[in-house]
């Protein structure tokens, strides 16, 4: 079997989404699946897995090949709270069963990937800190958060990564840029554990703010 990347993706869908913003994520979305299936590397290994959050967590897309990724619409209910601490907690369990180990036979999956997009703050904030050390211990290659539009408060991001970037807004031409960067950051993250190295993720465009 050959290696496998997986890239896990947590969504934010709490009710401050609807509307534009849910549209948006959506376009922007389908934009990253388009502009990875031109990757040759990306077809080959890459593997995707979508988590939504909102007052429930779903994987509303289990872990899938690139090549028989279909996305569905990402709905969000009209108002209801965050529980990204119970999303982190579920792609904790997923990661841990689905990811393949080194073994004498095998040399397993790479480094997995973990992408986290919120417009808000957790609302199980003590979830959300219990989880924080799990999460670090499943050696991701790289977890990248995104605060998203005036609300989003990214302090809680920066507990658990070093990697979070800030956009002001989240219209369709902020995110379709974000999910550019993503993608280009997958494809950098791909190649660079091909050849050994540790992930870099590459500089992010004028429309995306890193916090440090």
């Amino acid at each position: 079997m050959s290696r496998r990347l997986l890239a896990y993706f947590l969504l934010d869908t709490s009710g401050s989404m609807n509307g534009e913003p849910i549209q948006a994520l959506n376009n922007g979305f389908n934009g990253l699946i388009s502009m990875l299936r031109a990757d040759p590397q990306a077809m080959d290994s890459l593997h995707l897995s979508v988590v939504t959050f909102d007052r429930e967590v779903k994987n509303i897309i289990p872990l899938t090949d690139l090549a028989s990724f279909y996305p569905m619409e990402i709905t969000c209910p009209d108002s209801g709270p965050t529980h990204t601490g119970a999303a982190l907690e579920m792609v904790s369990g997923l990661v841990q069963k689905e990811i393949v180990k080194e073994s004498a036979d095998a040399k397993g999956d790479w480094q997995p990937l973990l992408f986290i997009f919120t417009d808000g703050k957790p609302s199980d904030i003590q979830k959300y800190r219990q989880m924080i050390p799990v999460i670090r211990g499943l050696e991701f290659g790289a977890i990248v958060g995104c605060a998203a539009g005036p609300k989003a408060d990214e302090q809680f991001l920066k507990e658990l990564t070093d990697h979070v970037v800030k956009l002001d807004t989240t219209d369709a031409i902020t995110l379709s840029s974000f999910f550019k960067w993503v993608s280009s950051s997958i494809t950098q993250g791909g190649h660079s554990q091909n050849t050994g190295e540790n992930i870099t993720l590459p500089p992010p465009p004028s429309e995306l703010n890193i916090i440090i």
